[in-house]
């Protein structure tokens, strides 16, 4: 029997193609779940939204740029109608996009950071650090998400100012972002270390251990590539829980008024009396775009997760 030892150069190649070939199927499995794509498609128009929204509306109005009358209704020039100082609420609503969008995905990104590394920590390491971690994770999922944001919130805002800017997005949004990361990551570290704990037990970990690697090494290159699958489909349902808080702590007043969110526009809209005055166009485009936003990570987490799980792809 001929042993082919493949020349660096080559190796690299057959990964790349491997690679290839895995994207391939899995857009192939993909495209055939129509909700994936339903939501796919949502999301690319308000990802252009939120990455131009200058573009498509013009720049962001104020109290002096406003052109309006006072809670206009719909009409040609404001085809959403204008608020209480005159500025238009089809402006507001697609500025609003890129405020709940960028804090959305930074607060996914330390959600599901901190529940990751957790979890998998948690499920390689086992024993004390096991039971340490998971006593924490198990507070944090017992106390009520938003009661412990909502008490965390002002803290955070008091701790880090009002007026400060880091890379050019004001502290007080950073702030909201920490709050729904630190409040958020329970359920990820839970979900992430149930399948660190099937992962070890296979033979190439054994293998990685008989060889000497470290348990750092293992994580990162043996349990990590292992679980992506499940970050991939866990992060989209916790992006649009990230927006659902947000826009929760925005609408009760923790957001920032000078940079409005859609949270932000439904605080307004409250505090102008829009719902007495029978001002409707003032609250159903924020709240609209709430909802396809969370309909649609809905639907794509879900086709995510049907097409990377070979156990639910095994039972259709």
């Amino acid at each position: 029997m001929t042993i082919t030892t493949l020349t660096p150069r080559e190796l690299r190649a057959e990964r790349w193609r491997l690679r290839v070939r895995g994207w391939r199927d899995f857009w192939s499995r993909f495209v055939r779940r129509k909700d994936g794509i339903i939501g796919l498609l949502i999301l690319g128009v308000f990802a252009a939204l939120a990455l131009a929204p200058s573009f498509f509306v013009g720049p962001l109005q104020t109290v002096t740029t406003a052109t309006g009358g006072r809670l206009e209704p719909p009409s040609p020039g404001y085809p959403l109608g204008t608020d209480e100082v005159g500025r238009s609420i089809l402006n507001l609503t697609v500025h609003g996009a890129r405020v709940s969008m960028v804090i959305g995905l930074l607060a996914t990104v330390v959600t599901v950071g901190i529940g990751a590394v957790l979890g998998i920590v948690s499920g390689y390491v086992g024993g004390r650090t096991d039971t340490l971690l998971m006593r924490i994770t198990d507070f944090f999922l017992v106390i009520p998400t938003f009661v412990l944001a909502l008490i965390l919130a002002p803290i955070v805002l008091d701790i880090v100012g009002t007026d400060a800017e880091l890379f050019g997005i004001r502290v007080t949004l950073l702030a909201i972002v920490i709050v729904i990361g630190v409040t958020s990551w329970a359920s990820t570290a839970r979900i992430i270390r149930s399948q660190a704990l099937s992962v070890k037990e296979r033979m190439f970990v054994d293998r990685a251990r008989v060889i000497g690697a470290s348990s750092s090494h293992i994580m990162r290159r043996h349990i990590l590539p292992n679980v992506v699958a499940l970050i991939v489909a866990n992060t989209v349902l916790v992006f649009a829980g990230a927006i659902l808080t947000e826009t929760t702590l925005a609408f009760i007043g923790l957001g920032d008024p000078f940079q409005p969110s859609w949270g932000q526009i439904l605080n307004a809209a409250q505090s102008a009396g829009a719902p007495g005055l029978g001002a409707w166009w003032y609250l159903i485009p924020p709240a609209a775009c709430i909802v396809l936003v969370v309909l649609a990570f809905t639907l794509l987490g879900s086709a995510l997760d049907d097409v990377l799980n070979p156990r639910l792809r095994g039972r259709r």
